[in-house]
């Protein structure tokens, strides 16, 4: 399912519509919003340098971490960090200019060639045309696409209102040269209307939950402390896609984080946590128990051919013109063919002529024993 996530950012959207988004939600009961984002940057990054990707670079705007962690990151999975594919606004250094005017400098050489300073995070006009004009930078003057990551949109809230911070991803999501846009946003920090915008702007809600509720404060702590350390090491993954048609589709993964990474693994079919999660909350079963499904099976449906131990042959008005002429002489000769048991009559359709349409003489009810 994450690589699901992967791909759709990868293939980018088609003209004329909003690129894919994606928001990632956690909170302090799972906070492994940066490890899930840091796995999609990685992944999105190889596609575009191996050239499967309909985007041609990717521009990075970090607020929760400083230039140098991305270029070590991306070291450390072995991509090539380079100015031709990737560019960092630098939100993280000084988000309010405050050191440039006392002249401090904190890059590194590397990252310096790579990030660009936002002098003020408040004025989130300059800040879309910072990250505008950084991926025309990478595609050049040729026609192409880049895609935008953002770290923690909890930090831009700090700063903005809910309005501007919505009003900058529509802009990068409707702009002709975006490919994709995903972002961070630690959800328990927010009102719930907040969170509700963000994802309403969004393609693909990814959410975070812990493997296991914890009750600190009441009896057996040492046990619920147990619990809440398995939580730090792994949680729930669940992906909302949304589809151009209007559907919506759910999946579930459990995530595990170890030193080399973050591992995905589905969900066992015993748990049920989809089906669970997907049937609405009502006051009454909607499953069948065994014995419910063994009695409806036992439940003889009106006008339904039950056979009787013979042979059942229901006419399709496809009938072959021999199988005509040989049922002309029977009607000439005065000879119906009749139900034995029954002693009642047949009635013969005869079709009208040969030039009619195939499905014109099909009955509809043919398969009604009336």
């Amino acid at each position: 399912m994450a690589e699901t996530i992967c791909r759709t950012l990868r293939d980018g959207g088609l003209d004329g519509e909003h690129a894919p988004a994606l928001v990632i939600k956690d909170s302090v009961a799972s906070p492994f919003g940066l490890d899930v984002f840091s796995h999609v940057l990685t992944q999105l990054s190889n596609y575009i340098l191996a050239g499967k990707s309909q985007s041609r670079g990717l521009v990075v705007v970090a607020f929760r971490r400083s230039p140098s962690f991305y270029v070590n990151l991306l070291k450390e999975r072995g991509i090539d960090v380079n100015h031709k594919w990737v560019r960092i606004l630098d939100c993280y250094t000084d988000p309010f200019g405050w050191k440039e005017r006392l002249n401090v400098k904190e890059h590194s050489q590397e990252a310096s060639t790579l990030s660009s300073f936002c002098k003020d995070v408040r004025d989130l006009d300059k800040l879309y045309s910072s990250i505008v004009e950084l991926g025309k930078g990478l595609i050049g003057q040729e026609k192409g696409r880049f895609s935008v990551a953002i770290d923690l949109v909890s930090e831009m809230l700090r700063h903005a209102s809910i309005s501007s911070v919505a009003n900058l991803i529509s802009n990068l999501r409707s702009h002709d040269q975006v490919s994709s846009i995903f972002w961070l946003l630690h959800s328990d920090l927010h009102e719930v209307r907040v969170s509700t915008v963000l994802e309403y702007l969004s393609s693909m809600v990814a959410s975070l939950e812990p493997i296991n509720a914890t009750t600190i404060g009441q009896k057996g702590d040492l046990e619920n402390l147990s619990l809440l350390e398995q939580n730090f090491r792994k949680g729930k993954f669940h992906v909302r896609f949304k589809r151009r048609n209007g559907r919506v589709r759910v999946m579930c993964e459990e995530l595990h984080v170890e030193l080399s990474g973050i591992n995905f693994t589905s969900v066992s079919s015993e748990d049920g946590i989809i089906n669970q999660r997907l049937l609405p909350k009502v006051q009454f079963s909607l499953q069948l128990s065994e014995k419910e499904q063994t009695e409806r099976a036992k439940v003889v449906l009106p006008f339904e051919h039950q056979g009787n131990g013979k042979p059942i042959q229901i006419y399709d008005g496809r009938r072959s013109i021999s199988e005509n002429k040989n049922e002309e002489t029977l009607v000439s000769t005065g000879k119906l063919q009749t139900d034995e048991d029954t002693g009642k009559g047949e009635i013969i359709y005869f079709r009208d002529s040969d030039d009619e349409m195939p499905d014109s003489d099909e009955d509809p009810d043919d398969d009604l024993d009336i």
